[in-house]
């Protein structure tokens, strides 16, 4: 193999292996560059990673020497245990089967653990497919796999390069935008959730985007009533999908 040998199962380094991994049709999480780097053959890869919209980010060297110090030529790739779907693509095949189509929306959602938890939760729950953000996301590495159980496997994650227009696309589609979010005061448990829905969750940190909240179509909080204001993302996330599980029950009862 070229130099730029995988140091571990998720992880390519120099910018010939880089390309080799692209072209073969590997699912790349996330390239990382050294800034200011130059030649044909970084150009040849920067090309490629444009032309097959290809996540990438700029870093200083320092970075990526932190990550592995083996002959990177200022280039190194995630490679991803799943293959990510495109919701425009995915959605109308729901509709298709003749489902209801219940899509969990993470938002700035960053910590791994709490990522597979969440998607463990939706697996368990017959979510259909979990959004993310091309950038600002947990990386889906073997550890979200581990705390997933495997569900990562087993629900398709969607990932947008703009989630606001890949939630707005949701919108237009049909399904009601449910934002959970603290700034509300309506119970979670008040509202509809027996038609096609797309719930939002934001991580504990920052919360949903502003731009993302003022599209949702209904606010909801879960009830605090101790002393420690918010409650785990993972945990809320179970608890709002199940009360779209418990009201489905009940009407087909």
């Amino acid at each position: 193999m070229n130099q730029g040998q995988k140091k571990n199962d998720d992880l390519i380094f120099g910018i010939r292996a880089v390309i080799e991994a692209i072209n073969s049709g590997k699912e790349i999480d996330k390239v990382l560059l050294k800034r200011g780097e130059g030649g044909d053959l970084y150009k040849e890869l920067f090309d490629l990673i444009r032309e097959r919209q290809v996540p990438f980010q700029f870093v200083p060297i320092e970075k990526i020497n932190r990550i592995t110090r083996k002959n990177h030529q200022g280039v190194i790739a995630f490679v991803s245990p799943v293959t990510f779907y495109d919701i425009e693509n995915y959605l109308p095949t729901l509709f298709e089967e003749g489902k209801n189509p219940l899509i969990l929306v993470l938002d700035q959602v960053t910590d791994v653990r709490n990522f597979g938890a969440i998607v463990r939760t939706a697996e368990c729950a017959g979510v259909d497919a979990v959004l993310i953000p091309e950038k600002g996301a947990a990386r889906i590495n073997a550890d979200a796999v581990k705390t997933s159980a495997g569900a990562l496997h087993l629900v398709p994650v969607c990932r947008a390069r703009d989630l606001r227009k890949a939630v707005l696309y949701l919108q237009q589609s049909g399904l009601k935008l449910v934002a959970a979010t603290e700034k509300s005061s309506e119970n979670y448990i008040l509202k509809d959730y027996t038609g096609p829905v797309a719930i939002m969750m934001g991580s504990e940190e920052f919360g949903i985007d502003r731009q993302l909240l003022d599209m949702a179509d209904e606010r909801v909080q879960i009830p605090i009533l101790g002393k420690i204001q918010s409650l785990n993302v993972s945990v809320a996330a179970g608890l709002l999908v199940y009360e779209v599980v418990r009201q489905r029950a009940a009407v087909t009862d």
